[in-house]
């Protein structure tokens, strides 16, 4: 907070792809050169032009390598910290910029996603920062085009296990990522890029049911009920509405959602975004959806501490509040799914990953 008492602003920090364009920018010119840049500017797909201080420089016989500490900003990234380095070297003639992983980057092994299997884990639009960058440099020192360009991740393995990259068929490593260079504080912007790629590669290998959890254990369960392989499985987390958005132009023949009660209750109340910055379970929202000559366990589940504790006051009633919640929680889903031919259903589980409730599973364009 300032003086004042007010806030701070959260602060941006810079992308994966934005840190390899600037190492590869600077060992370019360290391969012409002999010199490195530093701190080396680079220009966003935005316009904008930050300057990154080297953390490692070395030069060699018909090689340069930079690297460059990533700083996430105010965003709890797994990469904030990382040391991105890029080592560049001579090309035969006529092969143009191409790319390799090296340390802790991962490589493609399923289809699906914006890169063919075989591929480094090198995002299109780094591998377009990285180009520009580099012809940039050439068109300035008159350099050759011809390179071949490294990035490594010195102990990137070990971070990917915290994503979802393993999953998506992504394997000894981290993914360069990012789209405008610029991370942006708690917009979980790769999150949400997992969760389409994990789409686009069950779509790729011919799936028909998929299923989105918002918790590992009603992953698990659902995974376990449905015999759906890994392939099947997308880690939703708290973003909903992020899955079923992506969902309206890449569809598949049927969706699972799967989740806790307390999780499902806000999705039942119209959240799609489930975290509780967006809000949270509402007691009253769910007092409604007993019958409102029960006066008395209305007024208990009012004055309940978690929805935890509402779900084991209305069964002691006799009442399972899980077939409303799981029933207003399809209706949420099917709006945004609207006007397609997917076939949604929703599926409540307690924290054991036992059953509560399940809808049918019902075509949206129907609702």
């Amino acid at each position: 907070m300032d003086e004042g008492g007010e806030k701070s602003p959260l602060r941006k920090g810079w992308t994966t792809g934005a840190c390899a364009t600037a190492a590869s920018r600077a060992a370019y010119e360290a391969l012409l050169t002999g010199h490195f840049p530093d701190p080396v500017s680079i220009t966003l797909p935005g316009g904008q032009t930050p300057a990154f201080t080297l953390a490692f420089e070395e030069c060699g016989e018909g090689f340069a390598a930079a690297g460059i500490i990533k700083d996430a900003g105010d965003d709890p990234d797994v990469t904030h910290g990382a040391l991105i380095i890029a080592r560049l070297r001579k090309g035969v003639s006529g092969s143009g910029i191409s790319f390799r992983a090296g340390e802790g980057v991962g490589t493609i092994t399923r289809p699906g996603l914006p890169l063919p299997p075989g591929e480094p884990a090198i995002n299109p639009m780094p591998r377009k920062m990285i180009r520009a960058a580099i012809e940039e440099a050439a068109q300035h020192f008159g350099g050759s085009t011809d390179i071949e360009v490294e990035i490594s991740v010195p102990g990137g393995e070990k971070l990917a296990e915290h994503t979802l990259n393993r999953r998506l068929g992504i394997v000894g490593g981290l993914s360069i990522l990012g789209t405008t260079g610029i991370v942006v504080p708690y917009s979980c912007s790769a999150w949400i890029d997992s969760i389409h790629r994990g789409v686009d590669v069950a779509r790729a290998a011919g799936l028909d049911h998929i299923a989105g959890a918002t918790g590992s254990t009603s992953e698990a369960a659902i995974q376990r009920l449905d015999n759906l392989p890994d392939m099947a499985l997308i880690e939703m987390g708290d973003f909903a509405g992020g899955m079923l958005k992506y969902l309206r132009r890449h569809p598949v023949a049927k969706v699972t959602i799967a989740g806790g009660f307390a999780k499902l209750t806000k999705l039942g109340q119209g959240f799609v975004d489930l975290h509780s910055r967006r809000g949270s379970v509402d007691l009253a929202w769910l007092a409604a959806q007993v019958p409102k000559a029960n006066s008395s366990l209305h007024e208990a589940i009012r004055a309940a501490n978690s929805a935890k504790e509402v779900y084991e006051i209305a069964q002691k009633a006799g009442l399972d509040l899980a077939v409303p919640v799981a029933e207003a929680a399809w209706r949420t889903a099917a709006k945004v799914l609207r006007g397609t031919e997917i076939l949604l259903d929703i599926a409540v589980f307690d924290r054991e990953g036992g059953l509560l409730a399940r809808t049918d599973s019902q075509i949206t364009n129907k609702f």
